[in-house]
C-alpha cells in the first residue's frame, strides 16, 4: 500500500492538472458555476424540513434544517465521488487509447475534484450554524480524518466500479439507483438516534433488532454521518461502535476493489 500511494505522488502533477480541468470543463458553460454545489444540499434540506413538519421527528437543538444539512454535505460529497469515479474511465476513453500512466488516477481525480464542492457546502453549514446559535467545539478537528475516510470509501466502490463500468455498462445505469437505496438505508433524513431508539431500545424487530442494527452500521455512510454531525454540531467524537463495522468493511473491500482494477486495467484500452 505505501508503494501505491509513493508512485500515485509521483503523479501529483498530473492529478492536479486534471482535476483543474474537471472543475473547469464541468463549470465553464454554466451560468451559476459553483454555485450549484450548495444548491444541491440546501434544496434537499428544504425537502427533508417539509417531510419532517409532517413525519415529525424529534431534533430539539440543534433544528433539524441544520441537522439535515449537516448530514447531506458528506452524502453528497460520497455519492458524487462515487458516481464520477465509476464513469470516469469511460469518459476518458480517447485519453486512455493515446497514452499510458496509472488509470487508477481517474478515478482518483474524481473523486478529490469533489472536494472544492465539499468545502463550499461547509461554509455553507458554518453559517446555517451561526444563525441557529449551534457553536462548534475542538472536535470539528476530527473532520479532516472523516473527509479521509469519505474518500477511502468512495475509492472503495469507485475503482471496481469503474472496472466493471468498461465490461458492463449497465453499471453506470444501475448505480444511481443503488446509491438512492444506500441513501434510504444511511442516517440521511432521520439521525442515527432513532435507529438507536428503534432497534436497541424499543426492539421493533424483536429478537432480530441487535442482528440488524449492525448489519445497518456496516454502511460505512451510517458511520461517517453519524460521526461528522457529532463532532460539528453536538461537539462530540464518533461512536466507535456506529463507525467500527463501516470502516472494517471499507479496509477490507478497498484493498480488493484495487486489486481487481488494477487486473483489468491491461483490457481497458481495447475495449473503451
Amino acid at each position: 500500500m505505501i508503494e501505491i500511494v509513493r508512485n500515485l505522488f509521483g503523479y501529483r502533477e498530473l492529478i492536479a492538472v486534471m482535476a483543474w480541468k474537471q472543475l473547469i470543463v464541468r463549470y465553464k458553460q454554466s451560468y451559476l458555476g459553483l454555485t450549484w454545489a450548495v444548491l444541491k444540499p440546501f434544496t434537499l434540506m428544504l425537502v427533508f424540513t417539509l417531510l419532517n413538519s409532517f413525519v415529525g421527528i424529534t431534533s430539539g437543538h440543534p433544528p433539524y434544517p441544520v441537522i439535515s444539512f449537516a448530514a447531506l454535505i458528506p452524502w453528497i460529497f460520497f455519492q458524487e465521488s462515487t458516481s464520477e469515479g465509476v464513469g470516469s474511465i469511460v469518459y476518458n476513453a480517447q485519453l486512455i487509447r493515446k497514452i499510458y500512466f496509472p488509470r487508477e488516477i481517474f478515478p482518483l481525480t474524481s473523486v478529490l475534484t469533489k472536494l472544492v464542492e465539499f468545502v463550499i457546502s461547509s461554509f455553507v453549514l458554518a453559517c446555517l450554524m451561526l444563525y441557529f446559535k449551534v457553536t462548534p467545539t475542538e472536535t470539528v478537528l476530527w473532520v479532516p480524518i472523516l473527509v479521509i475516510y469519505i474518500i477511502l470509501a468512495s475509492l472503495a466502490v469507485a475503482l471496481i466500479g469503474a472496472a466493471l463500468n468498461v465490461f458492463y455498462r449497465d453499471i453506470g445505469t444501475m448505480l444511481p439507483i443503488l446509491l438512492q437505496l444506500m441513501m434510504y438505508a444511511s442516517p440521511v433524513i432521520y439521525p442515527m438516534s432513532l435507529v438507536k431508539q428503534k432497534l436497541l431500545v424499543e426492539q421493533v424487530a424483536g429478537e432480530w433488532s441487535g442482528f440488524l442494527y449492525r448489519i445497518y452500521t456496516l454502511n460505512p455512510m451510517a458511520g461517517i454521518i453519524d460521526a461528522f454531525q457529532r463532532v460539528v454540531l453536538y461537539g462530540q467524537s464518533p461512536d466507535i461502535d456506529v463507525i467500527w463495522p463501516g470502516l472494517l468493511v471499507t479496509a477490507l473491500l478497498l484493498p480488493l476493489s484495487y486489486a481487481a482494477f488494477k487486473r483489468a486495467e491491461q483490457y481497458f484500452a481495447d475495449i473503451v
